[in-house]
């Protein structure tokens, strides 16, 4: 991983990939600003790492309409050189029975959230000539998926936004990721699960194969199996085969 500056940024902070993201960035020598909703679970991260560098927390929603100056407020004159945008929210259930909050919670957790991040270190980072900007899609962004109906949508989001902003920045020194990820043993998702499935990682995997992957293309699906099931389910089944396939897998999480 080349060095990108002095600061990293990671948003959904508290556990699972994020505060993997985290260890590992701290890892590498970045100073860190941590953002997540849970200030209990996001000091716990932070003590972990204090101790090897510098660690400024903010407990904040990042569906709130104040998102914008309340990472203003904790960036401060800091030079970010890293973001990741991991937090999310994926309402589970049939896309009839949700409460309209819950979706439209995860527009903003998972959309609004990560252009108003980007936004606001990009423009440093094309000015300085180099920085990363990762964001965490899914294996979901590929076709739609049953019983994560909105959460789906805004992987795909995540996906074309990444790509648009990997060729603009690229000439500019600034790599940008998309990181479709599959089933990761996070603590959300191991409470959800209720069987092991196919191609499942742990956390540290992601985040390794992610920062090695930074300076290569705008996607990246951690996980050879992932890969290989990824290419299988679109390119050689039809895609109406391909949304039936994942709703049966994402029907093994209902309660």
């Amino acid at each position: 991983m080349r060095t990108y500056g002095e600061w990293a940024v990671v948003a959904g902070a508290s556990e699972g990939l994020g505060a993997a993201f985290a260890a590992a960035l701290a890892d590498r020598g970045y100073k860190l600003v941590l953002l997540a909703r849970r200030a209990d679970a996001l000091e716990a991260v932070a003590a972990g790492l204090r101790g090897k560098v510098e660690v400024v927390t903010r407990a904040m929603d990042l569906s709130a309409p104040t998102l914008e100056a309340e990472v203003r407020e904790v960036l401060g004159a800091r030079e970010v050189g890293v973001l990741v945008c991991n937090a999310a929210h994926a309402p589970l259930g049939a896309f009839a029975q949700r409460p309209l909050a819950d979706g439209l919670r995860a527009l903003d957790v998972n959309c609004r959230a990560p252009v108003t991040l980007s936004h606001l270190v990009l423009p440093g980072m094309v000015a300085r000539q180099r920085g990363a900007i990762v964001l965490m899609s899914s294996l979901t962004a590929f076709q739609g998926s049953p019983f994560l109906a909105v959460y789906g949508a805004t992987k795909s989001f995540n996906l074309s936004l990444a790509e648009a902003l990997w060729a603009e920045a690229k000439p500019h020194g600034v790599d940008v990721l998309a990181v479709c990820a599959g089933a990761t043993r996070t603590p959300g998702y191991l409470k959800a699960a209720k069987t092991k499935a196919p191609g499942e990682l742990e956390p540290k995997q992601v985040v390794d194969e992610t920062l090695a992957a930074l300076g290569g293309g705008p996607l990246l699906i951690p996980g050879a199996f992932n890969r290989f099931a990824s290419f299988l389910l679109r390119r050689l089944l039809p895609r109406r085969s391909t949304i039936t396939v994942m709703g049966a897998q994402t029907a093994k999480l209902l309660p």
